[in-house]
C-alpha cells in the first residue's frame, strides 16, 4: 500500500505516537514500521516526511525520526500591518481559480474540477515515459531556451498552417503561457477583449497583468463577431482572448465562418487573438485551430498538454511570429529562463509513442459518457435547470438556473449536501446576466455517483427555493 490514503493513514498514526512521546523520544524504525502495517518503505517514508513537513518529528540519516522539541514562540505576535501601504492596491485575485484547484473534502461528490479522472489519467504510461525520459543521453542537461526541438517540431505539426518550429515556444503549462501572453502583448492600464463568459484563471491572470477586461457576449456558437468589431471600435484594445473548442464554460465550438470572421475583425484593428487551445484533445470533432487560418501573425496560440494528461504535467506550447514571438521568448527567459528538460522529455516520449493514440480514444469515450450521464441527471432531476448547450466534449455543462435562484445560496446549500458545485458568477469580466453554475462530470468516480451528486444538487435547489419563499 503505497498510496495516499495509506501514507495519510500512516502519518495519523504516527502523529499520534509521537504526541504520547516526549521530545527526543525515537520513533519505531522504517523496518519495524513496514512490518507492522504492512506498508512499503515509500509509504514510510513519505509518512515520516509529513511529519518532519509539521515539525512534529526530525530526521537523522542512519539514526531514525525523532519527537522534536517544541519551538519556543514570543507571545506577541509580529505586526505586518506596514506591508498593507508598501504593497498598494496590486491586489492578485486567486480566489475563483483556487476554489476550482481545490481538493473535495470527505464525502462530498465534486461535479467541479478541469482535470481528468484518476481512473483515465495515463499515470503508467507517463511513469514508463518518464523512465524512458530520464535515461537519454544529456536528459539532465540544459535544454534549448525555447524547448527540444521535437517537441517544438511536434507542437508545429499539431497546429498546422504555416506554423513552423522556429514559432513553438515551450512554457510551464497553459496558465503560464496566458500571463506571458497578456504581459507581452498589452501595456499595463489597456483594454483586453474577453468572451463572456469566460475561463477564471484567464481573468486573473489579466487583472494581475493590470490589463481592463472588456467583456465581448457569446451565444451558442461562440463569441459573436458583430459585437467583437464593436468592442474594438469602442476600446481601441489590440487584444482578444478567446476559447474557440469547447469554450469554457459555456461548452460553445466556433463555427469555421466565425473564426474566419474573429480573424479578420481583428486584423482589421491591428490586433492580436489570443486562442487559447485547451481542450483540443477533449473531443474526437475538434476544428482546425485558428492559427492554422492565420498568415498575417494574428494569432497567438496556446497549446496545452495538462489537461488530458495530468494536472502534474505542466508544460504547453505558444505560438507566436514577429516581434511578437521575440517578446513572447523574452518573457520566457526573464522569468523562469526554461521548461525543465526531464519534463519536456517525458512529454516528448509520450506523444509519440503507441500509447498517446490510444489514450486519445479512451479519454473521448469516457468523456462523452460521462457527458451524456450528466446530461440525463439534470434532465430527470433538475426541474428548471437548462444546459446552455450539449458539448461535442470536455469536461463540463454550463447551466441556466430558473431566474428567481439565488446563486450564491445554492451553492453554499450544495455543499452542505455533499456536493460541490462552480458558481456562474466567478467566470464573468462584468455584470452576469443570471444564475449559472458549471456542473463537472470528470471528477466523480464513476456513473452512479455522478448521478447522486445530481440527486444531491437536486435536494440543494429545492430547499433553495423553499427557503427563497417563505422569507
Amino acid at each position: 500500500m503505497n498510496d495516499d490514503s495509506s501514507i495519510a493513514q500512516l502519518a495519523a498514526i504516527l502523529r499520534a505516537e509521537a504526541a504520547a512521546l516526549a521530545p527526543g523520544d525515537r520513533l519505531p524504525s522504517s523496518r519495524e514500521l513496514i512490518r507492522r502495517h504492512n506498508v512499503s518503505p515509500v509509504t514510510v517514508s513519505r509518512a515520516i516526511g509529513r511529519l518532519a513537513a509539521e515539525g512534529r518529528v526530525v530526521t537523522r540519516p542512519g539514526s531514525g525520526a525523532y519527537v522534536a522539541h517544541p519551538v519556543t514562540r514570543t507571545t506577541e505576535s509580529a505586526d505586518l500591518s506596514w506591508q498593507t501601504v508598501a504593497l498598494g492596491d496590486r491586489v492578485v485575485d486567486e480566489s475563483g481559480v483556487a476554489a476550482l484547484l481545490t481538493p473535495p473534502p470527505d464525502g462530498v461528490i465534486p461535479l467541479t474540477g478541469g482535470y481528468l479522472n484518476p481512473r483515465i489519467r495515463p499515470d503508467k504510461h507517463l511513469a514508463q515515459a518518464a523512465a524512458r525520459a530520464v535515461r537519454r543521453p544529456d536528459a539532465w542537461a540544459m535544454p534549448p531556451l525555447t524547448g527540444l526541438a521535437e517537441l517544438r517540431r511536434w507542437f508545429a505539426d499539431q497546429a498546422g498552417g504555416e506554423v513552423t518550429a522556429a514559432d513553438v515556444l515551450v512554457v510551464s503549462g497553459g496558465q503560464a503561457a496566458l500571463t506571458h501572453a497578456f504581459r507581452s502583448l498589452a501595456a499595463p492600464g489597456t483594454p483586453l477583449l474577453m468572451e463572456t463568459p469566460t475561463y477564471p484563471g484567464a481573468l486573473a491572470a489579466a487583472k494581475a497583468a493590470g490589463l481592463r477586461a472588456t467583456a465581448v457576449p457569446t451565444d451558442t456558437e461562440g463569441v459573436r463577431p458583430d459585437l467583437l468589431a464593436e468592442a474594438f471600435a469602442l476600446t481601441g484594445a489590440r487584444v482578444f482572448y478567446c476559447q474557440p473548442t469547447l469554450h469554457n464554460p459555456t461548452g460553445a465550438t466556433l463555427t469555421a465562418d466565425r473564426r474566419r470572421q474573429v480573424l479578420d475583425i481583428a486584423r482589421a484593428n491591428g490586433a492580436f487573438v489570443i486562442e487559447d487551445d485547451y481542450a483540443r484533445y477533449l473531443t474526437p470533432h475538434a476544428p482546425a485551430p485558428m492559427v492554422s487560418m492565420d498568415h498575417h501573425g494574428t494569432v497567438v496560440h496556446i497549446n496545452s498538454l495538462t489537461k488530458v494528461l495530468s494536472p502534474s504535467l505542466r508544460l504547453a506550447a505558444v505560438i507566436a511570429r514577429g516581434p511578437a514571438g521575440r517578446r513572447l521568448r523574452s518573457s520566457q527567459l526573464v522569468e523562469s529562463f526554461f521548461v525543465a528538460r526531464p519534463l519536456q522529455e517525458t512529454a516528448l516520449e509520450f506523444v509519440t509513442s503507441a500509447a498517446w493514440p490510444r489514450h486519445l480514444k479512451a479519454v473521448h469515450t469516457d468523456l462523452i459518457q460521462r457527458r451524456d450521464t450528466l446530461a440525463a441527471a439534470i434532465a430527470a432531476r433538475l426541474t428548471g435547470v437548462e444546459p446552455h448547450l450539449l458539448p461535442i466534449g470536455g469536461h463540463h455543462l454550463w447551466v441556466r438556473l430558473p431566474p428567481e435562484t439565488d446563486e450564491g445560496a445554492l451553492v453554499e446549500e450544495a455543499r452542505r449536501c455533499g456536493v460541490l458545485v462552480s458558481p456562474g458568477r466567478i467566470y464573468y469580466p462584468a455584470e452576469p446576466p443570471g444564475p449559472r453554475l458549471r456542473l463537472s462530470h470528470n471528477q466523480a468516480a464513476h456513473a452512479a455517483e455522478l448521478s447522486e451528486g445530481v440527486d444531491r444538487l437536486a435536494r440543494a435547489l429545492a430547499r433553495t427555493q423553499a427557503l427563497a419563499n417563505t422569507s
